[in-house]
């Protein structure tokens, strides 16, 4: 995402460069209509993390906080990335799929509206 400066002169050296991250690049990933998380969360892992992993292992650890996370079917669920259809190939690591640094995905899951359909 870019900024705009309101001043011509601010000039500056962004600090969340991909170069910064130690050879991991940060994705973004949120669930549509699950308000109990207010934002996506952010994750650093490597640009040839596969898909699979970041799904079932990385993003794990948050999003099972959820009381509705282990109910997701992950057969029926949509994807974005970057605000665009997206189809991932579980065995093909992000880099490949045009996952990038600082890239947001966001899924959605038909069946499941937010915690009690609160998200509808």
């Amino acid at each position: 995402m870019s900024v705009v400066a309101i001043t011509p002169d601010y000039k500056f050296e962004a600090k969340d460069r991909f170069e910064n991250f130690h050879g991991n690049q940060i994705v973004y990933v949120g669930w549509d209509h699950h308000l109990m998380f207010c934002s996506a969360f952010a994750y650093p892992v490597p640009p040839a993390t596969t898909f699979k992993e970041l799904r079932d292992g990385v993003m794990q650890e948050a999003f099972e906080m959820h009381p509705e996370y282990s109910k997701v079917n992950w057969e029926t669920a949509t994807w974005l990335l970057d605000n665009k259809p997206f189809e991932p190939q579980l065995d093909k690591s992000l880099q490949e799929q045009g996952i990038g640094h600082k890239s947001l995905l966001r899924f959605q899951t038909p069946e499941l509206k937010g915690y009690k359909n609160a998200g509808v």
